[in-house]
């Protein structure tokens, strides 16, 4: 009987077992683009816990994405599922749903860097169902 408590106990303390934690987005700068009237571009920074994912989403802008550290997995509908690891990038156009975006890793985080061009003033992401 210890030892099956032992085990259900360990059981419970792997991260496999813990809920996901959401995504830490951080806004870097956010700078109006005189050239292009009502759009602006926005910079983030943005940390999946391990086992993190977004919901389906769209973000209505040019996004490009850099990842800093870990390894994240991405795709847009239509497009292949890509695993992106240090000094890789990844498109999204403004007409893109965002169908796939999480950590590869249960156990380690991941970061990476956003740059949007978008509408001024507009959400960064806008869920789809």
């Amino acid at each position: 009987m210890k030892i099956a408590k032992l085990i259900l106990c360990l059981i419970c303390l792997s991260p496999a077992w813990l809920p996901a934690q959401e995504a830490k987005v951080t806004e870097v700068m956010s700078k109006d683009l005189s050239d292009f009237p009502g759009k602006e571009g926005l910079i983030i920074t943005v940390v999946y816990p391990p086992g993190a994912s977004d919901p389906i989403h769209r973000h209505n802008a040019h996004a490009f994405v850099y990842v800093l550290e870990g390894s994240i997995v991405m795709q847009v509908k239509g497009g292949k599922e890509v695993t992106l690891t240090p000094g890789q990038s990844f498109y999204e156009g403004p007409n893109d749903v965002h169908v796939v975006g999480r950590n590869a890793s249960k156990t380690k985080p991941a970061k990476f860097v956003v740059f949007l061009v978008k509408d001024k003033g507009a959400p960064v992401l806008t869920p789809v169902k």
